[in-house]
């Protein structure tokens, strides 16, 4: 069974490396090509987008896909958006691996808003500092608001030059755990995080740091994200995987 897994998450990676070795399937991984250099992966990988959902349907199509596994970050809601409309005209089934969302615990000082363009007015107009956990393709509108002195972290160095005059950069790539957070938080005094809500284990020590800390964390909502057969584990893909692959035998 031929399947595309849709990948750039700590799931599409786990759910590879189940599928690298099983002669049930010839699996392809899809990054979207934001990172100059990916890790390395269990499994034969394409790197850049397909042009829309008519080039994901030929896509689809040249390759005989019998499924495919939509493994994106929770944040990639345009290409969920293709996923799914191409995998309906092309009649094959899909299955989205949905992380779930991180939830408030006590002790935490969460500003909820509904996205990044909020999070900038949200940081108000005294200058803080600001720690900006949210990659960076979105820094360029926290140059709106430049009385704040900011820390991003981010895999690659951004390109645009419409940045935050007060910006720092730390490149450096997750997981992270409590300690590491903690220090960073402390050493450079941050006032304020600035986080999407990604879900998951890789990133939420900087969410339980700021807890310990008594820091506020600047929250942006998740954006509804089209999906198809919902599954919550790389396990329960495989076993989705088979499934789908019995029913197109007929068995």
């Amino acid at each position: 069974m031929r399947v595309l897994i849709l990948g750039g998450t700590t799931e599409a990676s786990s759910l590879a490396r189940l599928l690298a070795n099983d002669a049930r399937f010839e699996a392809t991984l899809s990054l979207a090509g934001r990172t100059a250099q990916p890790a390395s992966q269990a499994l034969p990988t394409r790197i850049g987008g397909f042009g829309g959902i008519d080039g994901l349907v030929h896509y689809l199509k040249d390759g005989k896909i019998d499924a495919v596994v939509d493994a994106t970050h929770p944040y990639a809601d345009q290409m969920s958006a293709h996923a799914l409309a191409a995998c309906e005209l092309v009649g094959i089934p899909l299955a989205s691996l949905a992380r779930a969302p991180w939830t408030r615990q006590a002790g935490d000082g969460w500003q909820d808003v509904a996205d990044t363009e909020a999070a900038v007015i949200a940081l108000g107009a005294v200058p803080r500092r600001v720690f900006l956990a949210i990659g960076r393709q979105e820094l360029p509108l926290f140059a709106g608001a430049p009385q704040h002195n900011y820390l991003a972290r981010v895999i690659d160095a951004p390109a645009e030059t419409q940045l935050p005059p007060r910006l720092t950069l730390l490149q450096a790539r997750g997981p992270f755990d409590l300690a590491a957070e903690t220090t960073l938080l402390r050493d450079h005094r941050i006032d304020v995080v600035v986080s999407k809500n990604a879900g998951g284990n890789a990133t939420y020590a900087k969410i339980e740091a700021a807890r310990a800390l008594g820091v506020p964390v600047v929250m942006i909502a998740r954006p509804h994200k089209p999906a198809g057969h919902v599954v919550a584990s790389p396990k329960e893909t495989v076993a989705w995987l088979d499934h789908a692959r019995r029913s197109l035998r007929g068995v």
